[in-house]
């Protein structure tokens, strides 16, 4: 009986045609998971953006049998002539959402964690829960917080601590009848219901960071404060990057937070642009003005993420 010289493949089993065999397999195992997400992101993603694209240049109606007349760029010339500047007072309000929250947000978030990981070690779990459980809370049930902490009178909570007990205020304010005292609840709203995210993710990453960096930098006598700017803040670079693109994202996508706390008011002048679009549309039944207003934002906040993108990516870290 002959055998098989060492290292010489058996009759039939050729290494090839196995290893091709094996990533057939595979792929069949993964090829259905791989469709559904093509498909879902098909039929969610990408046929609603191109159908809403078309519906910016209609008169679109949503009657069954309805004409949708072709206008151009009507609506996006309507967006900008209003005479009630809803537009332009929507997107001043959501790049001052964007100026106001993102900052506040990534050093809130950013220092809260530092803390955490340097002096609540033991209890680092139960901080990340603490911090993390206004993410998961309704965001009506959190709205409705809010205008209890900030309603008019004398009662409302705030009111009531500055102006009834401590006669800090002079009389009671009515924080969402006036635009700066209504825009900065919700910016409160906003940053106390999102600041958890950005502490879990930057806990996590200061895992990775050595000590020994530290001890290096306190060996040449830098300080707490030193050591933060020059040592913690660049390692987490690239985590800041993915950390400030999403903040700048959820800032843009300001609709809850308006909806729930001021419905746009005083007069519109808390508007921001989704919470427009859902006025425009199913308020006021008009899709086409509400698909430019969406179309236009789409490409502001892609302009924006791409250069943020290209700024953290041409960036070398620590």
């Amino acid at each position: 009986m002959s055998i098989p010289v060492t290292g010489q493949p058996i009759s039939g089993h050729n290494p090839a045609s196995l290893r091709i065999k094996k990533g057939l397999k595979q792929w069949m195992m993964v090829l259905p998971f791989i469709f559904l997400g093509v498909v879902g992101t098909a039929v969610f993603v990408i046929y609603p953006m191109i159908r809403n694209i078309l519906i910016s240049f209609q008169d679109y109606s949503i009657m069954p049998n309805a004409e949708n007349p072709y206008v151009g760029f009507d609506n996006y010339v309507s967006a900008f002539t209003d005479p009630n500047n809803k537009v332009l007072m929507a997107i001043r309000n959501t790049f001052l959402n964007v100026a106001v929250t993102v900052p506040i947000n990534w050093l809130l978030a950013i220092v809260f964690a530092v803390l955490i990981n340097l002096h609540f070690v033991k209890q680092k779990i139960v901080f990340r829960t603490v911090y993390y459980l206004p993410i998961i809370t309704s965001w009506i049930v959190v709205a409705f917080l809010f205008r209890f902490l900030f309603a008019g009178g004398e009662y409302g909570l705030v009111n009531y601590i500055f102006y009834k007990q401590l006669g800090i205020f002079n009389e009671p304010i009515n924080f969402l009848s006036n635009y700066w005292s209504a825009m900065i609840v919700i910016w409160l709203f906003h940053i106390w219901k999102t600041v958890g995210w950005g502490v879990v993710i930057y806990l996590a990453a200061l895992q990775g960071i050595s000590k020994e960096y530290y001890e290096a930098a306190a060996i040449d006598g830098a300080n707490g404060t030193k050591q933060f700017w020059s040592i913690t803040v660049p390692m987490l670079g690239p985590v800041t990057a993915f950390v400030v693109i999403n903040l700048i994202n959820g800032a843009f996508n300001f609709f809850p937070q308006v909806y729930f706390i001021t419905r746009g008011g005083p007069m519109d002048q808390t508007q921001t642009l989704p919470s427009l679009m859902y006025m425009q549309a199913f308020k006021n039944f008009n899709f086409g003005y509400a698909s430019a207003v969406a179309v236009m934002m789409g490409i502001a906040v892609f302009l924006l993420t791409y250069t943020q993108m290209k700024k953290f990516g041409n960036q070398r870290f620590l």
